[in-house]
């Protein structure tokens, strides 16, 4: 077997890293998901909420920078990795009290994690026994 280059480690590290953040919300795990990304990215855990605040457009979720809190519509929308990880990335942005994030910036946040998820699923060793 061919060694990996720590430059191409660190690189399957955070795909690997995307991956287990995606499978635990879709586990309904999410809060540690969001402990873990937290860490990652060494900053305070926000806080998690069903129901949205008052004025909230009728969005899947948003993410409230004075009480550091990821609000979701439904307890269906609490388990969408999308929702979920596009509100932490407003989090992530707004460390400081300034937002400095777009929404295209934090779509394209959640679609790196889910694209990692789905080709860790891809390429995954699966055994079944008939």
């Amino acid at each position: 077997m061919f060694p990996l280059s720590e430059g191409l480690r660190m690189l399957a590290d955070e795909q690997l890293f995307k991956a287990g953040v995606v499978r635990l919300i879709l586990g309904k795990k999410v809060e540690e998901a969001l402990e873990a990304l937290s860490q990652h990215y060494r900053v305070g855990t926000p806080g998690l909420r069903v129901g949205m605040p008052k004025r909230s457009g009728g969005n899947a979720g948003c993410y409230v920078t004075g009480t550091k809190t990821i609000h979701v519509a439904s307890s269906e929308r609490l388990c969408d990795p999308f929702v979920i990880l596009h509100e932490f990335y407003h989090h992530l942005r707004t460390q400081g009290g300034k937002h400095r994030g777009t929404e295209k910036h934090a779509n394209r946040f959640a679609e790196e994690y889910i694209a990692a998820y789905q080709t860790a699923g891809r390429y995954s060793f699966r055994v079944s026994y008939k």
